[in-house]
């Protein structure tokens, strides 16, 4: 179904990017190249960016980028074996240190509400490298008590003085992340709340058919139409397309204005582009923005497969 040349090109790139388009395009398990993510190329990277004392940058969550809780899921959507020790002390730490009096990681002295945004992404990790489950059970709490009555989350939603009422894609993208995270690696404290807060959560962006208002039918925020990875907590489409894939959610026609766009940015070499990183200090940069970028490129295809959508035509395949 893939072009030859491009999954070629494809294979010619990092180690984790090989193992990802084994796994995701071409269906194929690839064990030895998953337990080299942390021995080579961008994983390795990662890991010798640690610090003595077990965290990334300054700790938790500075600097923005560079910090363990940014860099621990950059380590989880490497693909990285989730038996990593490193990443389950770093988690383990956080859960021992930076818990707010509501129960989720809050990294803020002057901030008491903790940020569902930030705790669906922890969720997504912490899950991932293996949590004691009994240590996310307040974090759980947390996230289930956050949800908004339109189906979504918003991390203003709990702050005194503000208390929005709609939901934010940023948010419900990052808890549904966390949520996709829990179920698949088997917690189950709670789960059946977590998974109906999942389905509310997909019907808030497909409501929005991605990227639209639902009131008025035009673009909410050009910059859900930009492409950058890693993706930090910013909302994009393609992350949020990809999320449906991960989840095995299968085709929706209120997904096909985001496809519409994506197919829009292929170049005519069959790749897409990099787009421009998040301002802050990185570890390092992965892809120059404006080259030929196998992230994009990657994601854009299991995106399509996934959706039986023909890459030339632009017509979801029946």
């Amino acid at each position: 179904m893939y072009n030859k040349a491009i999954t070629d090109w494809l294979l010619q790139g990092d180690v984790a990017i090989q193992y990802l388009v084994y796994r995701n395009l071409l269906n194929e398990s690839h064990p030895n190249l998953q337990a080299q993510i942390a021995h080579t190329g961008w994983g390795k990277q990662l890991l010798n960016c640690r610090q003595p004392n077990g965290h990334w940058g300054r700790g938790f969550y500075q600097p923005k980028w560079t910090s363990s809780h940014y860099t621990l899921l950059d380590l989880r959507n490497l693909g990285i074996l989730p038996n990593l020790l490193a990443a389950a002390d770093a988690v383990a730490l956080i859960l021992a240190t930076e818990k707010g009096p509501d129960g989720g990681v809050n990294p803020s002295d002057s901030i008491k509400q903790s940020d569902v945004c930030l705790n669906g992404m922890f969720l997504n990790y912490a899950a991932y490298f293996g949590a004691d489950e009994s240590s996310l059970q307040s974090i759980i709490d947390f996230l289930v008590e956050q949800k908004l009555p339109d189906g979504g989350f918003n991390c203003r939603f709990n702050r005194p003085g503000i208390g929005a009422r709609h939901s934010s894609l940023h948010s419900t993208l990052s808890v549904l992340e966390g949520i996709e995270s829990y179920a698949r690696n088997g917690y189950t404290y709670r789960l059946a709340e977590l998974l109906q807060a999942a389905q509310t959560g997909r019907e808030f962006i497909l409501m929005h058919r991605f990227f639209l208002s639902d009131r008025t039918g035009q673009i909410i925020d050009k910059d859900f139409l930009h492409l950058a990875y890693p993706g930090r907590w910013h909302y994009n489409i393609l992350r949020a397309l990809d999320y449906f894939c991960e989840a095995e959610i299968g085709y929706d026609e209120r997904m096909q204005p985001a496809i519409d766009v994506l197919l829009k940015k292929r170049k005519p070499n069959g790749c897409w582009n990099a787009e421009a990183n998040y301002p802050g200090q990185q570890h390092f940069v992965m892809e120059q923005p404006g080259a030929p970028g196998r992230w994009n490129t990657l994601r854009a295809l299991r995106v399509l497969g996934h959706f039986g959508v023909n890459v030339e035509q632009g017509s979801v395949l029946t």
